[in-house]
């Protein structure tokens, strides 16, 4: 009897454990950010969508284009030294050019100039910019930020 509730014991926690296992979701692409689902999709993909719809997903987005999402930027450049100015212009275009899909923000914040890139959902996005930008920037970090809204 006791090796029977011992055996079911075990049955019962191996099913428990299984049904624990943590569900990994699909990174966010951000070189879909932007772009309109029916441009993403294959071809011989028909949706048959009224224009309501359409243009109530596109009034939302509108709205919400100006509230803030906490997310991620990579702070590449962050100094005070008397060369900081020219410093983070030139590294700005430099991103720029590298880039051209992130946005870079420069600002100055007395007495210190910064240099982000831009707009990630999760950290893991942001990794992959920054796994790349630390071989030449290697004072780089990633912050978390209010971000952009995905327009």
């Amino acid at each position: 009897m006791k090796r029977l509730l011992l055996i079911v014991g075990l049955l019962l926690a191996a099913v428990s454990l299984q049904a624990q296992e943590v569900e990994t979701s699909a990174p966010v692409d951000s070189l879909l950010l932007g772009k309109s689902i029916f441009t993403v999709m294959g071809p011989g993909v028909k949706v048959d969508q009224s224009s309501e719809v359409r243009q109530a997903m596109t009034q939302y987005v509108g709205k919400n284009a100006s509230k803030p999402i906490s997310g991620y930027r990579i702070r590449v450049f962050y100094d005070n030294s008397p060369q900081a100015r020219s410093r983070s212009e030139s590294i700005e275009n430099s991103l720029m050019e590298q880039y051209p899909e992130h946005k870079v923000y420069r600002s100055f914040e007395s007495p210190n100039y910064k240099v982000l890139i831009g707009n990630f959902r999760s950290k893991d996005e942001a990794l992959r910019i920054f796994n790349a930008l630390k071989k030449t920037y290697p004072t780089a970090y990633i912050i978390k930020d209010h971000i952009d809204y995905p327009l």
